[in-house]
């Protein structure tokens, strides 16, 4: 191996080292986003920013593609340097290439998991109209806060919720969401001629 190595040139030495400590890195964020998967509370989501693309949410530069580019490049390129010695420069080109096409596909891939994950956060301006009912008392003119439970979404959700109502709002109670603000609903309650012209409507 030491023979082996000494033998390298110093740009196939470079592409060595640089495969090794990338791939090293990339096995340890492997590891850390399995641990997160399985409900660890690992961060693997502190990736150091440097280019954000505003449409997606996701960021070009991070650890995770820039781990991704030297590693494949790396390994591209010292494949390169055995299989063409004399034209070294093509092994530059080459690894940057399969680096750059490792970074795009580290990058589509999560933007598809960032859309995955918005597909499946509540979309609480959505929810304006909805009925609901109280699952914990709502105190009174936003004197506190309570909740609420409804399905809606395909799913079945339970939210914080306010009321601007004189009247605190009561456990099983009836109540229409008229507004959202900041991830939580303000509701009021349905009248009985409401309710019943509803029951009404749905039969």
């Amino acid at each position: 191996m030491k023979e082996w190595f000494l033998g390298l040139s110093v740009m196939e030495q470079i592409y060595f080292w640089l495969g090794i400590v990338s791939t090293v890195f990339l096995i340890v964020q492997i590891v850390l986003m399995c641990f997160s998967s399985f409900g660890g509370d690992v961060d693997i989501d502190g990736d150091g920013d440097i280019d954000v693309d505003g449409d997606s949410g996701v960021s070009i530069f991070t650890t995770k593609s820039l781990t991704a580019f030297f590693a494949v490049g790396s390994w591209t390129g010292l494949l390169m340097c055995a299989v063409a010695p004399k034209i070294q420069w093509l092994s530059i080109i080459i690894a940057l290439i399969a680096g750059g096409i490792a970074m795009a596909v580290v990058v589509i891939a999560f933007k598809a998991l960032y859309k995955l994950q918005c597909n499946g956060t509540v979309q609480t301006e959505k929810l304006v109209g909805q009925r609901a009912t109280v699952y914990v008392s709502v105190p009174p003119a936003r004197s506190g806060r309570g909740k609420i439970t409804l399905n809606a979404q395909g799913r079945f959700m339970e939210l914080d919720a306010v009321t601007d109502d004189a009247e605190k709002l009561s456990v099983d109670e009836a109540v229409e969401i008229v507004a959202t603000e900041n991830e939580c609903t303000v509701v009021k309650k349905i009248q009985k001629t409401e309710q019943d012209n509803l029951i009404k409507g749905e039969e």
